[in-house]
């Protein structure tokens, strides 16, 4: 934690798409950063094992945080879980070699460090709380200060992801920064992701899109990949359509907050549905 680090690249919910990965780390930025921060779902997606091995090329310079989706795969390959909500799911989980269930079991699910101009900056994939609640650019502020509880009062900013949709936004005088997502963005297509230090600075890398959903049908071997490329990898989901049905999941209404897997899934299936009718 004494290391100031001047430059962070942050890479949230590649969810296993590597074509995606492959662009952002091709940006001079991403290659000139002083580490790569990854905030969790590496692996729930086409291209589990082949994802987790080229970030661990990278070495030391990334530094990594797990998410819902991640533990779902682990606890689906040591049989402590029947049902993964996402159907491609069980198709990761099986994908995954041994040795890398093991490494995705020991990833931390909060990082904590210093960034010149930001401070003390936690790192997180839902909320510093747990890894599938919500919380929403839009939720209240009564929201913001319940995930924030028990929170060391020198974390000045907050950088989440798991929603897959970009913002920044103060809440409670903490700064909060979600990256969006690399492999399954909602709103736009592209691959998103951000610039931390000394300011925040959100990006989104271009890439060749029917080139990657054409490597994905060649190279996965999921039943319904053609349908799961050209609706994640296009952001056929609106980020209107996404914010109406996960409002009333943060508990602004009377809910928990917590079932986000379960709206992510509705909201794709039932746009799939749509377009097969």
């Amino acid at each position: 934690m004494t290391e100031e680090h001047t430059r962070l690249a942050v890479l949230s919910d590649i969810h296993g798409v590597l074509p995606a990965l492959e662009a952002v780390l091709a940006e001079p930025e991403v290659a000139a950063a002083d580490r790569i921060v990854l905030t969790g779902d590496i692996t729930a997606g086409p291209q589990p094992a082949e994802v987790l091995d080229l970030l661990r090329e990278q070495g030391d310079r990334v530094l990594w945080v797990g998410g819902n989706a991640d533990r779902e795969l682990v606890e689906h390959r040591r049989g402590e879980r029947a049902r993964i909500p996402d159907p491609i799911g069980p198709y990761a989980a099986r994908a995954l070699r041994p040795e890398q269930v093991d490494f995705l079991a020991g990833l931390p699910r909060t990082l904590t460090l210093r960034v010149r101009g930001l401070g003390k900056v936690l790192f997180c994939h839902a909320t510093p709380r747990d890894d599938e609640e919500l919380v929403l650019v839009d939720s209240r502020p009564a929201r913001w200060a319940e995930v924030f509880a028990g929170l060391p009062s020198d974390i000045g900013t907050v950088v989440c992801g798991h929603t897959h949709m970009p913002y920044v936004r103060l809440a409670h005088g903490r700064l909060v920064v979600n990256p969006g997502s690399v492999g399954m963005p909602y709103g736009r297509p592209g691959a998103h992701w951000c610039l931390l230090g000394p300011g925040t600075d959100l990006r989104v890398t271009p890439y060749d899109i029917p080139a990657a959903t054409a490597r994905l049908i060649r190279d996965c071997a999921y039943p319904d990949i053609a349908q799961w490329a050209d609706y994640f990898l296009n952001a056929r989901a609106t980020d209107t359509e996404v914010l109406e049905a996960w409002g009333p999941k943060d508990g602004r209404c009377s809910g928990t907050g917590r079932p986000g897997r379960e709206a992510d899934v509705s909201i794709r299936d039932s746009r799939l549905r749509g377009s097969r009718t």
